[in-house]
């Protein structure tokens, strides 16, 4: 049983101009479901319901009850488009379940440890984080909801890769599946821009330019 459930309509007025008016006239959000093997179905959601929905960041990776007319299908969110400028969404897309198939995704990455990072605590550096999330294969039944990104060991003036983690049992890196060359930077400890020993640095850099 899904811990998500959103409620749909079935549409056949389509086209831009038929959307800006669910959105405007309606407060309804245009969707599309594909996948599987059924036709794409273009369908409409309450905006307000799928707001509250995508206040919780486990709604992206977690199979969904999506009701269309009172017919139940499993789906993930797959794609959200949002207004460049007002907080609306513009358009969704699901992507139908099928069991004992392998599908892809992107999962939450949640950074632990970062307060007693070696390299933050006892070498005086900061975290940036390069990815929020990351795209991932695996069955239905597998999908995780989170991916944890330990901090603790890292030190000053290293990086984790997507190799470094520790993905859960049947869950690859879709990114690590095409090759070494795709091993992307997750998180790294670099120092503070502006400290005394930068500054030092930039002094030598200064004095051996004057000198030579």
């Amino acid at each position: 049983m899904s811990e998500f459930t959103l409620n749909a309509q079935a549409r056949t007025d389509t086209g831009k101009g038929a959307s800006r008016r669910l959105r405007r006239n309606a407060g309804l959000v245009p969707a599309i479901v594909y996948g599987g093997n059924e036709p794409p179905k273009n369908i409409t959601l309450a905006h307000k319901d799928v707001m509250k929905s995508l206040e919780n960041e486990a709604v992206y990776s977690h199979i969904l009850d999506l009701n269309i007319d009172n017919e139940s299908e499993n789906v993930i969110l797959k794609a959200v488009q949002r207004h460049p400028a007002k907080n609306q969404i513009i358009h969704l897309d699901f992507m139908r379940v099928v069991k004992g198939t392998k599908i892809t995704l992107r999962v939450p990455l949640h950074f632990i440890n970062q307060e007693t990072c070696i390299g933050v605590k006892q070498q005086g550096g900061v975290i940036s984080h390069n990815m929020t999330d990351l795209e991932i294969i695996c069955l239905p039944r597998n999908i995780p909801e989170f991916i944890e990104v330990d901090m603790k060991d890292v030190e000053l003036d290293s990086t984790v890769h997507i190799s470094d983690l520790k993905l859960p049992e049947g869950v690859e890196s879709v990114d690590l599946s095409h090759g070494e060359d795709h091993d992307l930077p997750v998180a790294n400890v670099h120092k503070i821009k502006g400290t005394k020993a930068d500054d030092e640095d930039g002094a030598s850099s200064e004095e051996g330019t004057d000198e030579e």
